[in-house]
């Protein structure tokens, strides 16, 4: 397992870059899965209001205050570089353990007294140049152009999302203890809690923007696949811990030309130092082939479907099935509902299955006088 892009390239390439200690796997494959939900996103924007499913609006662009800019420029630049200076200068010393580094109080307080002054004088210079070009008068702003801004929130909604439905999955500890919530923020989650959260962000978001919930909701699917497929191959590489049950049976003989971890893995170096009993079902590589699969069905029948809504019902309804199969061979949390023994995550995805299947109904009888 590679806990850091500096494992991956020194088993895999023979190269000692230090540096790369900082890149946490599970966090780089994070940053490629919002990467690729930004452009995917991005492309159906453009394609649909090309299209003229989507318009583009008007808006007034409000400059916020001076003194908030202000402030904020000299927080984040001195931050940014009383942590990166002491970084460069003390490199080898901080490099085994840069996590422990980057929470800690080191820094450089000279240099970031200059960092705060160095942005403080780009954000002068910039607010200066928008109060020459921008007046009252409301700007075009396209679809896509707000893509920025949307990933940040989904981000933020997304993780609160993450965490407190990873929480809820121990909710006496959350009550005993709430400062717990919290805690290491960054460290994984819920994907359906991220799913929801990000969800409720984006609606809110977009309600001045003009574009029906059930649009946005197709354009976003086929990113949301896709970013799922890769995140989940990030908890493979780095072993987070996400993976199945044990599994000692044999490998079938139609599957002999795969490797063996491919069936069963141990997940030696993981990132959680956890040493295995046993092998386990590998079921974060599963979810991530299952999903990157099912991007590429959505994204090809992305330009047939008729109805608004329609695409991301067949999303949920993908989403539904293929966590409801891989909760089968996962461990998790259990409770006790109607006399059966269910997880959270298969709770949500029935929920999510069953919203998909009416919706699959619902949208054309909806829209049967007007398709789009």
């Amino acid at each position: 397992m590679y806990p850091t892009l500096y494992h991956a390239f020194k088993d895999l390439f023979g190269l000692d870059i230090l540096i790369l200690k900082v890149v946490m796997t599970y966090g780089f494959f994070m940053f490629v899965a919002f990467l690729c939900a930004y452009f995917t996103t991005r492309s159906e924007l453009v394609r649909r209001e090309k299209s003229g499913q989507i318009n583009s609006f008007y808006r007034k662009v409000k400059i916020p205050g001076k003194c908030i800019h202000y402030v904020l420029s000299i927080i984040l630049g001195f931050i940014i570089a009383w942590k990166l200076s002491y970084f460069v200068i003390h490199f080898k010393e901080v490099i085994d353990t840069p996590q422990d580094f980057f929470i800690s109080l080191k820094g450089n307080i000279a240099w970031g007294i200059f960092g705060a002054l160095l942005m403080t004088g780009i954000n002068y210079l910039e607010l200066k140049r928008k109060e020459n070009n921008i007046n009252s008068i409301p700007i075009e702003i396209h679809p896509y152009e707000m893509m920025p801004n949307l990933v940040i929130v989904a981000a933020f909604f997304g993780l609160l999302g993450a965490n407190l439905f990873a929480h809820l999955e121990n909710i006496e500890e959350l009550i005993l203890n709430p400062g717990v919530f919290f805690q290491n923020p960054l460290s994984g989650g819920s994907f359906l809690g991220a799913l929801i959260g990000g969800a409720i962000g984006v609606l809110w978001f977009i309600r001045k923007s003009n574009i029906s919930w059930k649009i946005m909701g197709d354009i976003t699917a086929p990113g949301l696949l896709l970013a799922y497929g890769i995140g989940r191959m990030g908890c493979h590489l780095s072993g987070d811990g996400d993976w199945g049950i044990d599994n000692l049976s044999r490998k079938p003989d139609m599957l002999a030309f795969l490797p063996d971890w491919v069936w069963s893995f141990d997940y030696p170096g993981n990132v959680h130092g956890i040493v295995l009993d046993n092998p386990v079902w590998p079921t974060p590589l599963y979810e991530s082939v299952a999903c990157i699969i099912l991007f590429f069905v959505l994204w090809k029948i992305r330009t047939r479907i008729s109805y608004e809504g329609m695409l991301f019902s067949i999303y949920l309804i993908f989403v539904g099935i293929e966590r409801l199969l891989i909760e089968q061979i996962r461990i998790n949390p259990e409770y006790l509902i109607m006399n059966l023994r269910l997880t959270q995550a298969e709770m949500i995805s029935s929920v999510l299955l069953l919203m998909g299947i009416i919706g699959l109904f619902y949208f054309p009888q909806e829209q049967k006088e007007k398709p789009i």
